[in-house]
């Protein structure tokens, strides 16, 4: 009782928030509900001049519900088939991913851009975009405001991409395998990607959205080991300082992410289940509808938090200082695009 009496309200904002963002967010699928929901979430917050009684439940929504949403993201993963189709593209996907981390660690050593607004970059543009984000936040303990402004970054290219980059790989000479190799390696986030080769197959009536959107769950996958690293890395650090700090214990059951594990749980049932019913049309297509919904849910839930995100944001603040991190996820934009099509020409992917 005590934890709904403390949180309740602020849960309940977030959740009114929620519910016409999501379907905003299917309406125009290239912005995305988690951007429609930050970008509510920062505008309602500037005519609230007390929150006392919300922040517990904001702060509940923007941490433990973003964890709960990459827990739930799991379910919409059958490692098999994915990687059974998506293997091809391992090549392109690794040399992508590896150019933005390198990128965005180059420009934060030489620009002296935050850390933890340069993770957050490097791995949404190399990845999946909010997802990514998601799951990377929690694990490097960003704060509210470095990952509001790392999903407007990689919003920003979101868009630009599903508007250009079907007339690009035209004017490049793409064909329909090669443009959906493209667009699921250089386009950040599922929506946008959905968007862009969705838009290449009404110019060339052709079916690349599915190649596309193999490629993008492929990517996904990446999410297990960079995330493991990182948890890695901090926890390497977190001893290092306690040694510092005159023998001070840390706790690093506190700080290892064992909602990465549960998201990586959750992919094995899909997997095995999947599996099973494989030849039991009737049992396969129930599993894809409890499947289906946890994969939704995932979304919502993703929404939910980006709304609590952009209520703890201050907008003014965030345009001050978003310049930098700008310039680095156009690098990145740019470096992955290129990495893309270099690689696809290397191994004969065109």
């Amino acid at each position: 009782m005590s934890f709904i009496k403390k949180n309740w309200a602020g849960i309940t904002l977030c959740l009114c928030i929620s519910v016409p963002v999501w379907f905003l967010g299917r309406l125009v699928p290239v912005v995305g509900g988690p951007v429609f929901a930050i970008i509510a979430g920062m505008i309602l917050t500037l005519f609230i001049k007390d929150k006392s009684s919300i922040q517990s439940g904001i702060t509940f929504t923007s941490k433990k519900v973003l964890q709960y949403a990459v827990i739930l993201l799991g379910f919409g993963l059958n490692l098999s088939t994915i990687l059974r189709i998506g293997k091809q593209s391992l090549p392109v996907i690794v040399s992508t991913i590896a150019t933005s981390l390198i990128v965005a660690f180059a420009l934060h050593k030489l620009m002296k851009i935050p850390s933890k607004i340069s993770t957050l970059i490097g791995v949404g543009s190399s990845i999946c975009g909010g997802s990514a984000i998601a799951a990377t936040a929690p694990v490097i303990d960003a704060d509210d405001e470095e990952i509001a402004q790392s999903i407007s970054v990689i919003f920003l290219f979101n868009v630009i991409a599903a508007l250009i980059f079907p007339t690009l790989g035209g004017a490049l000479g793409l064909t329909n395998e090669g443009f959906g190799l493209f667009a699921g390696t250089a386009v950040n986030d599922t929506s946008s990607v959905t968007a862009a080769a969705s838009a290449w197959d009404g110019i060339h009536n052709s079916n690349t959205l599915d190649t596309a959107t193999i490629v993008k769950l492929t990517r996904t996958l990446a999410i297990i080991p960079i995330t493991l690293v990182l948890a890695f890395v901090r926890m390497r650090s977190e001893k290092n300082k306690a040694a510092d700090e005159s023998g001070r214990k840390v706790s690093l059951k506190k700080i290892f992410p064992m909602f990465i594990v549960y998201f990586v749980i959750a992919s094995v049932i899909t997997t095995v289940v999947m599996s099973a019913f494989e030849g039991n049309s009737a049992a396969l297509d129930t599993a894809n509808s409890i499947f289906g919904f946890l994969k939704d849910l995932s979304k919502f839930f993703i929404i939910m938090a980006m709304s609590a995100i952009g209520i703890n944001t201050n907008i003014v603040k965030l345009v001050k200082t978003g310049g930098k991190p700008i310039f680095m996820g156009f690098c990145c934009w740019v470096a992955i695009a290129a990495a893309s099509l270099g690689m696809q020409h290397i191994i004969g992917v065109w």
